[in-house]
Protein backbone atom coordinates (compact mmCIF):
# COMPACT_ATOMS: atom_id res chain seq x y z
CA UNK A 1 0.00 0.00 0.00
CA UNK A 2 1.36 3.39 -1.29
CA UNK A 3 0.50 6.80 0.09
CA UNK A 4 -0.91 9.23 -2.41
CA UNK A 5 2.46 11.51 -2.42
CA UNK A 6 1.18 15.31 -3.52
CA UNK A 7 3.92 17.11 -4.53
CA UNK A 8 3.98 20.67 -5.53
CA UNK A 9 5.56 21.44 -8.57
CA UNK A 10 5.86 25.48 -8.35
CA UNK A 11 7.05 27.58 -5.48
CA UNK A 12 4.93 30.06 -3.58
CA UNK A 13 6.53 33.62 -2.06
CA UNK A 14 7.89 32.38 1.63
CA UNK A 15 5.98 35.26 3.58
CA UNK A 16 7.24 36.88 6.44
CA UNK A 17 5.25 35.50 8.89
CA UNK A 18 6.87 32.07 8.68
CA UNK A 19 9.66 32.66 11.41
CA UNK A 20 8.75 30.19 13.63
CA UNK A 21 10.05 27.19 11.40
CA UNK A 22 13.00 24.52 11.71
CA UNK A 23 14.24 26.12 7.77
CA UNK A 24 16.35 24.99 5.38
CA UNK A 25 18.60 26.47 3.01
CA UNK A 26 17.64 24.29 0.84
CA UNK A 27 13.86 25.07 0.54
CA UNK A 28 13.31 26.26 -3.04
CA UNK A 29 14.95 23.47 -4.84
CA UNK A 30 12.74 21.11 -1.72
CA UNK A 31 9.48 22.55 -3.13
CA UNK A 32 10.34 22.79 -6.90
CA UNK A 33 11.30 19.12 -6.96
CA UNK A 34 9.07 17.22 -9.80
CA UNK A 35 7.32 13.97 -8.20
CA UNK A 36 9.46 10.95 -9.26
CA UNK A 37 8.35 7.37 -9.30
CA UNK A 38 9.84 5.96 -5.61
CA UNK A 39 12.99 4.07 -5.72
CA UNK A 40 13.12 0.65 -5.72
CA UNK A 41 13.46 -1.40 -2.36
CA UNK A 42 17.29 -2.02 -1.40
CA UNK A 43 17.94 -5.77 -0.86
CA UNK A 44 17.68 -7.16 2.50
CA UNK A 45 15.90 -3.75 3.80
CA UNK A 46 12.96 -5.58 4.70
CA UNK A 47 11.73 -5.06 8.04
CA UNK A 48 8.38 -6.29 9.43
CA UNK A 49 6.58 -3.88 11.68
CA UNK A 50 3.27 -5.07 13.63
CA UNK A 51 0.89 -3.26 10.66
CA UNK A 52 2.83 -4.98 8.18
CA UNK A 53 6.18 -4.93 6.16
CA UNK A 54 8.44 -2.44 4.96
CA UNK A 55 11.38 -1.88 2.42
CA UNK A 56 13.75 0.81 2.44
CA UNK A 57 17.04 1.93 1.51
CA UNK A 58 20.44 0.79 1.97
CA UNK A 59 22.72 4.21 1.49
CA UNK A 60 26.55 3.87 2.09
CA UNK A 61 26.19 5.23 6.29
CA UNK A 62 22.38 5.52 6.23
CA UNK A 63 19.50 2.98 5.73
CA UNK A 64 16.20 4.58 5.56
CA UNK A 65 12.58 4.03 5.52
CA UNK A 66 10.75 6.64 4.46
CA UNK A 67 6.39 7.08 5.03
CA UNK A 68 5.86 4.35 6.72
CA UNK A 69 1.82 4.68 8.14
CA UNK A 70 1.62 5.04 11.90
CA UNK A 71 -1.61 6.03 11.95
CA UNK A 72 -5.38 5.42 10.01
CA UNK A 73 -6.07 8.34 7.05
CA UNK A 74 -8.13 10.85 9.40
CA UNK A 75 -10.07 11.42 6.63
CA UNK A 76 -13.90 11.52 6.44
CA UNK A 77 -15.46 10.29 9.71
CA UNK A 78 -11.87 10.08 11.70
CA UNK A 79 -11.14 13.87 10.56
CA UNK A 80 -11.04 15.40 14.21
CA UNK A 81 -11.17 12.13 15.81
CA UNK A 82 -8.12 10.24 17.89
CA UNK A 83 -5.41 8.75 15.49
CA UNK A 84 -6.29 5.21 14.82
CA UNK A 85 -4.02 2.44 13.63
CA UNK A 86 -3.89 1.91 9.76
CA UNK A 87 -5.29 -0.71 8.26
CA UNK A 88 -2.97 -3.62 8.12
CA UNK A 89 -1.05 -4.89 4.92
CA UNK A 90 1.23 -8.13 4.43
CA UNK A 91 2.72 -7.29 0.96
CA UNK A 92 5.86 -4.91 1.59
CA UNK A 93 5.26 -1.70 1.86
CA UNK A 94 8.12 0.39 -0.29
CA UNK A 95 9.33 2.78 2.15
CA UNK A 96 11.87 4.69 -0.36
CA UNK A 97 10.63 8.08 -0.81
CA UNK A 98 8.86 11.07 1.33
CA UNK A 99 5.83 10.37 2.63
CA UNK A 100 3.10 13.50 2.76
CA UNK A 101 3.54 16.53 4.83
CA UNK A 102 0.64 17.42 6.59
CA UNK A 103 -2.12 19.82 5.45
CA UNK A 104 -1.45 23.47 5.43
CA UNK A 105 -1.97 26.86 4.28
CA UNK A 106 0.81 28.37 2.38
CA UNK A 107 3.82 30.25 3.63
CA UNK A 108 6.39 27.44 4.04
CA UNK A 109 5.82 26.80 0.63
CA UNK A 110 2.54 26.12 -1.79
CA UNK A 111 0.54 24.86 1.27
CA UNK A 112 -1.52 21.42 0.84
CA UNK A 113 -5.10 20.14 1.15
CA UNK A 114 -3.43 16.57 1.86
CA UNK A 115 -4.72 15.36 5.06
CA UNK A 116 -3.37 11.50 4.79
CA UNK A 117 -0.09 11.95 6.18
CA UNK A 118 0.66 10.25 9.31
CA UNK A 119 3.20 8.33 8.40
CA UNK A 120 7.42 8.74 9.57
CA UNK A 121 10.74 8.07 8.76
CA UNK A 122 13.40 5.62 9.77
CA UNK A 123 17.07 6.18 9.61
CA UNK A 124 19.95 3.59 10.81
CA UNK A 125 23.10 3.88 11.29
CA UNK A 126 24.49 0.92 8.53
CA UNK A 127 27.34 0.18 10.02
CA UNK A 128 26.00 -1.72 13.32
CA UNK A 129 27.00 -0.35 16.32
CA UNK A 130 27.24 -2.46 19.71
CA UNK A 131 24.09 -3.15 21.45
CA UNK A 132 20.45 -1.58 20.25
CA UNK A 133 20.94 2.28 19.16
CA UNK A 134 19.21 5.17 21.12
CA UNK A 135 16.16 6.71 19.44
CA UNK A 136 16.01 10.73 18.61
CA UNK A 137 12.26 11.17 17.06
CA UNK A 138 11.74 14.90 15.38
CA UNK A 139 8.65 17.07 16.54
CA UNK A 140 9.43 19.90 13.64
CA UNK A 141 8.22 23.73 14.02
CA UNK A 142 6.13 25.52 12.13
CA UNK A 143 3.87 27.33 14.68
CA UNK A 144 1.80 23.83 14.49
CA UNK A 145 0.44 25.57 11.61
CA UNK A 146 3.43 24.96 8.52
CA UNK A 147 6.35 23.09 7.59
CA UNK A 148 7.64 18.72 7.61
CA UNK A 149 10.38 17.48 9.44
CA UNK A 150 13.97 17.21 7.91
CA UNK A 151 16.35 14.54 7.08
CA UNK A 152 18.59 14.00 10.23
CA UNK A 153 21.03 11.97 9.13
CA UNK A 154 23.82 13.68 10.40
CA UNK A 155 22.60 12.94 13.79
CA UNK A 156 22.92 9.42 12.53
CA UNK A 157 25.94 9.26 10.97
CA UNK A 158 27.80 11.00 13.44
CA UNK A 159 25.91 10.65 16.62
CA UNK A 160 25.17 6.85 16.13
CA UNK A 161 21.60 6.76 17.00
CA UNK A 162 18.81 6.04 15.08
CA UNK A 163 16.21 9.14 13.96
CA UNK A 164 12.55 8.77 13.79
CA UNK A 165 11.06 12.50 11.89
CA UNK A 166 7.27 12.31 12.32
CA UNK A 167 4.19 13.88 10.36
CA UNK A 168 1.56 14.72 12.01
CA UNK A 169 -1.61 16.88 11.61
CA UNK A 170 -1.13 20.79 11.92
CA UNK A 171 -3.28 23.84 11.92
CA UNK A 172 -7.26 22.91 11.83
CA UNK A 173 -7.06 20.06 10.76
CA UNK A 174 -4.91 18.82 14.54
CA UNK A 175 -6.28 21.32 17.18
CA UNK A 176 -10.07 22.75 16.10
CA UNK A 177 -12.03 21.69 18.93
CA UNK A 178 -15.97 21.98 18.97
CA UNK A 179 -18.74 20.97 21.23
CA UNK A 180 -20.20 18.74 18.68
CA UNK A 181 -16.66 16.64 18.51
CA UNK A 182 -17.78 15.26 22.49
CA UNK A 183 -16.10 15.98 25.36
CA UNK A 184 -11.99 17.09 25.56
CA UNK A 185 -11.87 17.71 21.89
CA UNK A 186 -8.49 19.41 20.60
CA UNK A 187 -5.00 18.36 20.56
CA UNK A 188 -5.06 15.50 17.63
CA UNK A 189 -2.17 17.00 16.77
CA UNK A 190 -0.26 16.11 19.77
CA UNK A 191 -2.14 12.68 19.88
CA UNK A 192 -0.48 12.01 16.63
CA UNK A 193 2.98 12.42 18.40
CA UNK A 194 1.74 10.08 20.97
CA UNK A 195 0.76 7.53 18.26
CA UNK A 196 4.10 7.68 16.81
CA UNK A 197 5.92 7.50 19.80
CA UNK A 198 3.85 4.31 20.64
CA UNK A 199 4.57 3.12 17.29
CA UNK A 200 8.17 3.61 18.09
CA UNK A 201 7.63 1.53 21.39
CA UNK A 202 6.03 -1.64 19.39
CA UNK A 203 8.63 -1.21 16.43
CA UNK A 204 12.24 0.56 16.73
CA UNK A 205 13.80 -2.85 18.18
CA UNK A 206 13.16 -4.23 15.18
CA UNK A 207 14.76 -1.34 13.45
CA UNK A 208 17.93 -2.21 15.80
CA UNK A 209 16.92 0.76 18.37
CA UNK A 210 16.66 0.41 21.76
CA UNK A 211 12.77 1.28 23.02
CA UNK A 212 14.23 2.23 26.48
CA UNK A 213 16.35 5.11 25.00
CA UNK A 214 13.91 7.52 23.51
CA UNK A 215 14.58 11.13 23.05
CA UNK A 216 11.82 13.06 21.58
CA UNK A 217 13.54 16.91 20.30
CA UNK A 218 12.11 19.92 18.17
CA UNK A 219 12.58 23.39 17.82
CA UNK A 220 10.23 26.27 17.84
CA UNK A 221 6.29 24.41 18.29
CA UNK A 222 8.49 21.68 18.09
CA UNK A 223 10.36 22.37 21.44
CA UNK A 224 6.61 23.19 22.89
CA UNK A 225 5.45 19.77 21.86
CA UNK A 226 8.17 18.46 24.25
CA UNK A 227 6.97 20.80 27.13
CA UNK A 228 3.36 19.34 26.24
CA UNK A 229 4.82 16.19 26.52
CA UNK A 230 6.58 16.46 29.54
CA UNK A 231 3.46 17.31 31.06
CA UNK A 232 0.56 15.30 29.35
CA UNK A 233 0.02 11.87 31.19
CA UNK A 234 -0.89 10.43 28.09
CA UNK A 235 3.05 10.93 27.32
CA UNK A 236 4.45 9.05 30.33
CA UNK A 237 6.57 6.04 29.09
CA UNK A 238 6.67 7.05 25.65
CA UNK A 239 9.86 8.79 26.17
CA UNK A 240 13.00 9.33 28.87
CA UNK A 241 15.05 12.24 27.46
CA UNK A 242 13.73 15.20 25.86
CA UNK A 243 15.52 18.41 23.95
CA UNK A 244 13.19 21.72 23.60
CA UNK A 245 14.56 24.25 21.48
CA UNK A 246 13.14 27.52 21.58
CA UNK A 247 10.35 26.29 22.88
CA UNK A 248 9.58 29.90 24.51
CA UNK A 249 8.44 31.94 21.73
CA UNK A 250 4.90 33.77 22.23
CA UNK A 251 4.20 37.18 23.19
CA UNK A 252 4.40 37.80 26.64
CA UNK A 253 1.58 40.49 27.33
CA UNK A 254 0.67 41.96 24.18
CA UNK A 255 -0.65 41.14 20.63
CA UNK A 256 0.78 38.37 19.28
CA UNK A 257 1.09 39.07 15.52
CA UNK A 258 2.42 35.93 14.56
CA UNK A 259 0.94 32.73 16.61
CA UNK A 260 -2.16 31.71 18.72
CA UNK A 261 -0.91 31.48 21.98
CA UNK A 262 0.71 28.24 22.02
CA UNK A 263 4.34 27.92 23.97
CA UNK A 264 6.07 26.40 26.89
CA UNK A 265 5.43 29.21 29.09
CA UNK A 266 1.79 30.61 27.66
CA UNK A 267 -1.59 30.43 29.07
CA UNK A 268 -3.35 28.30 26.49
CA UNK A 269 -6.99 28.85 25.26
CA UNK A 270 -9.56 26.84 27.63
CA UNK A 271 -11.67 23.94 26.39
CA UNK A 272 -14.36 26.32 26.96
CA UNK A 273 -12.84 29.03 24.87
CA UNK A 274 -11.65 26.79 22.69
CA UNK A 275 -15.54 25.59 21.97
CA UNK A 276 -16.60 28.84 21.63
CA UNK A 277 -13.88 29.76 18.90
CA UNK A 278 -15.00 26.08 17.44
CA UNK A 279 -18.49 27.37 17.06
CA UNK A 280 -17.69 30.58 15.48
CA UNK A 281 -15.15 29.37 12.84
CA UNK A 282 -17.99 25.97 12.21
CA UNK A 283 -20.50 28.91 11.59
CA UNK A 284 -18.16 31.17 9.12
CA UNK A 285 -18.12 27.92 7.09
CA UNK A 286 -21.99 27.13 6.87
CA UNK A 287 -21.58 24.46 9.73
CA UNK A 288 -23.31 26.55 12.34
CA UNK A 289 -26.58 24.22 13.27
CA UNK A 290 -25.29 22.48 16.36
CA UNK A 291 -26.81 19.53 15.72
CA UNK A 292 -25.38 19.02 12.46
CA UNK A 293 -21.83 20.51 13.11
CA UNK A 294 -19.96 17.61 13.00
CA UNK A 295 -21.20 15.97 10.09
CA UNK A 296 -21.01 19.41 8.21
CA UNK A 297 -17.53 19.96 9.09
CA UNK A 298 -15.99 16.65 8.66
CA UNK A 299 -17.73 16.75 5.49
CA UNK A 300 -16.16 20.14 4.29
CA UNK A 301 -13.70 20.37 1.85
CA UNK A 302 -9.95 20.62 2.98
CA UNK A 303 -9.39 23.71 0.92
CA UNK A 304 -12.49 25.80 2.77
CA UNK A 305 -11.55 24.82 6.20
CA UNK A 306 -7.99 25.91 5.27
CA UNK A 307 -9.16 29.04 3.65
CA UNK A 308 -11.32 30.35 6.68
CA UNK A 309 -8.67 28.96 9.45
CA UNK A 310 -6.15 31.12 7.21
CA UNK A 311 -3.04 31.78 9.77
CA UNK A 312 -5.02 32.03 12.71
CA UNK A 313 -5.01 35.81 13.04
CA UNK A 314 -7.86 35.96 10.96
CA UNK A 315 -11.58 36.77 12.51
CA UNK A 316 -13.02 33.43 12.98
CA UNK A 317 -9.98 30.98 12.31
CA UNK A 318 -10.81 28.30 15.22
CA UNK A 319 -8.14 27.02 17.24
CA UNK A 320 -4.73 25.72 15.38
CA UNK A 321 -2.52 24.88 18.40
CA UNK A 322 -2.55 23.51 21.84
CA UNK A 323 -5.31 24.23 24.02
CA UNK A 324 -5.91 22.67 27.97
CA UNK A 325 -8.81 19.80 26.54
CA UNK A 326 -8.40 18.16 30.12
CA UNK A 327 -6.50 15.30 28.76
CA UNK A 328 -4.08 15.59 26.97
CA UNK A 329 -3.52 19.10 28.56
CA UNK A 330 -4.74 18.97 31.43
CA UNK A 331 -3.40 22.43 32.43
CA UNK A 332 -0.90 24.39 30.26
CA UNK A 333 2.81 23.21 30.43
CA UNK A 334 4.09 26.20 32.20
CA UNK A 335 1.58 25.66 34.99
CA UNK A 336 2.86 22.00 35.56
CA UNK A 337 6.36 22.97 35.45
CA UNK A 338 5.33 25.27 37.96
CA UNK A 339 3.01 22.78 40.36
CA UNK A 340 5.35 19.51 39.34
CA UNK A 341 3.14 17.68 37.78
CA UNK A 342 5.59 16.64 35.03
CA UNK A 343 6.62 13.59 33.68
CA UNK A 344 9.94 11.67 35.05
CA UNK A 345 11.92 12.45 32.24
CA UNK A 346 14.79 14.29 31.64
CA UNK A 347 15.33 17.83 29.32
CA UNK A 348 17.83 20.31 27.72
CA UNK A 349 16.27 22.82 27.12
CA UNK A 350 16.85 26.52 25.72
CA UNK A 351 16.40 29.15 23.52
CA UNK A 352 18.83 31.48 21.54
CA UNK A 353 19.66 35.50 23.05
CA UNK A 354 18.54 37.83 20.41
CA UNK A 355 15.01 35.43 19.11
CA UNK A 356 12.19 37.91 17.86
CA UNK A 357 8.95 36.64 16.89
CA UNK A 358 7.18 40.48 16.17
CA UNK A 359 7.79 42.94 13.74
CA UNK A 360 10.61 45.05 14.29
CA UNK A 361 11.28 49.00 15.01
CA UNK A 362 12.94 51.19 12.07
CA UNK A 363 12.45 54.60 13.85
CA UNK A 364 12.10 55.93 17.27
CA UNK A 365 8.41 55.94 16.56
CA UNK A 366 8.08 52.38 15.93
CA UNK A 367 10.37 51.92 18.87
CA UNK A 368 7.61 53.76 21.21
CA UNK A 369 4.20 52.35 19.65
CA UNK A 370 5.67 48.80 19.88
CA UNK A 371 6.71 49.09 23.22
CA UNK A 372 3.26 50.20 23.99
CA UNK A 373 1.19 47.88 22.40
CA UNK A 374 3.08 44.70 23.53
CA UNK A 375 3.71 46.18 27.15
CA UNK A 376 0.39 48.42 28.17
CA UNK A 377 0.17 49.38 31.52
CA UNK A 378 4.49 48.11 31.82
CA UNK A 379 5.88 50.44 29.04
CA UNK A 380 7.16 53.25 30.85
CA UNK A 381 9.16 50.25 32.90
CA UNK A 382 10.23 48.99 29.96
CA UNK A 383 11.27 52.22 28.15
CA UNK A 384 13.48 53.19 31.49
CA UNK A 385 15.18 49.80 31.28
CA UNK A 386 15.89 49.50 28.08
CA UNK A 387 16.23 53.83 26.86
CA UNK A 388 17.13 54.25 22.91
CA UNK A 389 20.36 56.08 24.08
CA UNK A 390 22.25 52.70 25.58
CA UNK A 391 21.63 50.85 22.20
CA UNK A 392 24.02 51.63 18.75
CA UNK A 393 22.26 52.44 15.74
CA UNK A 394 20.45 51.11 14.41
CA UNK A 395 18.70 52.14 18.26
CA UNK A 396 15.27 51.11 17.61
CA UNK A 397 15.78 47.82 15.74
CA UNK A 398 18.11 46.67 18.36
CA UNK A 399 16.42 48.15 21.41
CA UNK A 400 13.23 46.49 20.51
CA UNK A 401 14.80 42.90 19.48
CA UNK A 402 16.74 43.10 22.65
CA UNK A 403 13.30 43.93 24.70
CA UNK A 404 11.83 41.08 22.76
CA UNK A 405 14.00 38.36 23.35
CA UNK A 406 14.07 39.46 26.87
CA UNK A 407 10.46 39.12 27.81
CA UNK A 408 9.15 36.52 25.41
CA UNK A 409 11.84 33.81 25.42
CA UNK A 410 15.28 34.49 27.47
CA UNK A 411 13.63 34.86 30.70
CA UNK A 412 10.78 32.71 30.68
CA UNK A 413 12.68 30.19 29.44
CA UNK A 414 15.15 30.72 32.67
CA UNK A 415 12.24 30.69 34.74
CA UNK A 416 10.92 27.33 33.45
CA UNK A 417 14.37 26.34 33.92
CA UNK A 418 13.88 26.85 37.47
CA UNK A 419 10.74 25.40 37.95
CA UNK A 420 11.70 22.04 36.16
CA UNK A 421 14.83 21.62 38.07
CA UNK A 422 12.97 21.24 41.30
CA UNK A 423 11.36 18.10 39.82
CA UNK A 424 13.66 16.34 36.84
CA UNK A 425 16.89 16.43 35.71
CA UNK A 426 17.30 19.96 33.42
CA UNK A 427 20.68 20.56 30.90
CA UNK A 428 19.86 24.76 30.46
CA UNK A 429 21.18 26.17 27.43
CA UNK A 430 21.66 29.68 25.51
CA UNK A 431 22.38 30.14 21.87
CA UNK A 432 24.62 32.88 22.00
CA UNK A 433 26.36 32.38 18.84
CA UNK A 434 25.66 35.57 16.11
CA UNK A 435 27.27 34.64 13.15
CA UNK A 436 24.81 31.57 11.79
CA UNK A 437 24.43 31.74 8.76
CA UNK A 438 20.53 33.88 7.95
CA UNK A 439 18.02 31.01 7.37
CA UNK A 440 15.14 31.73 4.73
CA UNK A 441 12.96 33.65 7.57
CA UNK A 442 15.70 36.01 8.76
CA UNK A 443 16.44 39.53 6.96
CA UNK A 444 19.75 39.33 5.94
CA UNK A 445 20.33 43.04 5.81
CA UNK A 446 19.59 43.00 9.81
CA UNK A 447 21.94 42.16 12.97
CA UNK A 448 19.73 40.17 13.95
CA UNK A 449 22.05 38.34 16.23
CA UNK A 450 21.53 34.77 17.49
CA UNK A 451 18.16 34.50 16.00
CA UNK A 452 15.23 32.43 16.54
CA UNK A 453 16.28 28.28 16.42
CA UNK A 454 20.41 29.03 14.91
CA UNK A 455 21.13 26.43 16.11
CA UNK A 456 18.78 24.15 14.41
CA UNK A 457 20.63 25.09 11.12
CA UNK A 458 24.15 24.15 12.54
CA UNK A 459 22.38 20.81 13.90
CA UNK A 460 21.03 20.06 10.31
CA UNK A 461 22.96 22.53 7.80
CA UNK A 462 20.92 20.38 4.90
CA UNK A 463 23.81 21.58 2.58
CA UNK A 464 24.85 25.22 4.03
CA UNK A 465 28.69 25.82 4.14
CA UNK A 466 29.37 26.46 7.27
CA UNK A 467 33.41 28.67 8.24
CA UNK A 468 35.84 27.55 10.44
CA UNK A 469 34.38 29.02 13.55
CA UNK A 470 30.73 27.68 12.65
CA UNK A 471 31.77 24.03 11.79
CA UNK A 472 33.37 23.89 15.62
CA UNK A 473 30.27 25.13 17.49
CA UNK A 474 28.19 22.14 14.76
CA UNK A 475 30.36 19.67 15.51
CA UNK A 476 30.02 20.39 19.27
CA UNK A 477 26.14 20.96 19.64
CA UNK A 478 25.81 17.36 17.36
CA UNK A 479 27.97 15.81 20.22
CA UNK A 480 26.29 17.22 23.12
CA UNK A 481 22.68 16.54 21.61
CA UNK A 482 23.04 12.59 20.25
CA UNK A 483 25.35 12.41 23.45
CA UNK A 484 22.44 13.60 25.71
CA UNK A 485 20.04 11.14 23.74
CA UNK A 486 22.35 8.06 24.55
CA UNK A 487 23.47 8.48 27.87
CA UNK A 488 21.14 11.28 29.46
CA UNK A 489 24.36 13.69 29.83
CA UNK A 490 25.50 15.82 27.27
CA UNK A 491 29.22 16.21 28.68
CA UNK A 492 31.30 13.57 26.32
CA UNK A 493 34.32 13.67 24.45
CA UNK A 494 35.06 16.85 22.39
CA UNK A 495 32.60 19.11 23.91
CA UNK A 496 32.53 21.19 27.15
CA UNK A 497 31.44 20.49 30.97
CA UNK A 498 27.96 20.38 31.14
CA UNK A 499 26.54 20.64 34.71
CA UNK A 500 22.86 20.46 35.18
CA UNK A 501 20.93 23.01 36.28
CA UNK A 502 19.53 22.89 39.93
CA UNK A 503 18.95 25.52 42.53
CA UNK A 504 22.10 25.72 43.90
CA UNK A 505 24.31 25.53 40.58
CA UNK A 506 21.62 27.34 38.09
CA UNK A 507 24.46 26.95 35.54
CA UNK A 508 23.56 27.76 31.69
CA UNK A 509 25.49 26.25 28.55
CA UNK A 510 26.29 29.57 26.76
CA UNK A 511 26.81 28.04 23.14
CA UNK A 512 28.74 29.92 20.74
CA UNK A 513 30.93 29.06 17.74
CA UNK A 514 35.02 28.41 17.62
CA UNK A 515 34.89 26.69 21.20
CA UNK A 516 34.01 29.27 23.26
CA UNK A 517 30.90 27.84 24.66
CA UNK A 518 30.71 27.84 28.39
CA UNK A 519 29.12 27.85 31.84
CA UNK A 520 27.68 30.89 33.06
CA UNK A 521 25.17 31.98 35.76
CA UNK A 522 24.76 35.36 34.19
CA UNK A 523 21.90 35.54 32.03
CA UNK A 524 18.50 36.76 34.49
CA UNK A 525 20.81 39.43 35.35
CA UNK A 526 22.17 40.85 31.90
CA UNK A 527 18.48 40.15 30.82
CA UNK A 528 16.72 42.45 33.50
CA UNK A 529 14.69 39.36 34.44
CA UNK A 530 13.68 41.13 37.86
CA UNK A 531 11.35 43.00 35.36
CA UNK A 532 10.05 39.88 33.34
CA UNK A 533 9.35 37.15 35.96
CA UNK A 534 6.81 38.65 37.78
CA UNK A 535 4.93 38.97 34.79
CA UNK A 536 5.00 35.42 32.71
CA UNK A 537 2.25 33.35 33.22
CA UNK A 538 1.82 30.81 36.69
CA UNK A 539 4.68 33.22 38.46
CA UNK A 540 5.26 32.02 41.72
CA UNK A 541 3.05 28.48 41.89
CA UNK A 542 4.45 25.76 43.38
Amino acid sequence: MRLDRKVATAVAAVVVLVMSLAGSASLASDLTRAELPAPACSPGTTVVTDDGPVCGVAGPEVRSWQGIRYGAPPVGNLRWKPPRRPAPWTEPFAATAEGNQCAQPSGAGPGSDNEDCLNLTVRVPAKAGPGPFAVMVQIHGGGFLLWKPQDASRLVTAGNVISVEVNYRLGIFGFLAHEAFGAHAGNYGLQDQQAALRWVQRNIARFGGDPHNVTIYGASAGGSSVCAHTTSPASAGLFHRGISESGEYNSLLGVDTVWQAQDCKAKLPTEKQAHRAGARFATAVGCGVAAEAAACLRGAPAATLLKQAGHGREPDSGTIAPIVNGTTLPMSPGEAFATGRVNDVSLMHGVARDETQLPSASTPADYDRLVNQQYGKHAAAVRRTYPLARFPAPAPFLAFRTIVADSNSVCPSALNNERLARHIPVYAYQMDATDVPPQFFVDPTKPNGAYHIAEWLLLIPDGVKLNPNQQVLSDQLVAQWTGFARTGDPTVDGTPRWDPYTEDNPVVMSLNAAGDSQLTTEIPRQHKCELWNPLTPFTGRR
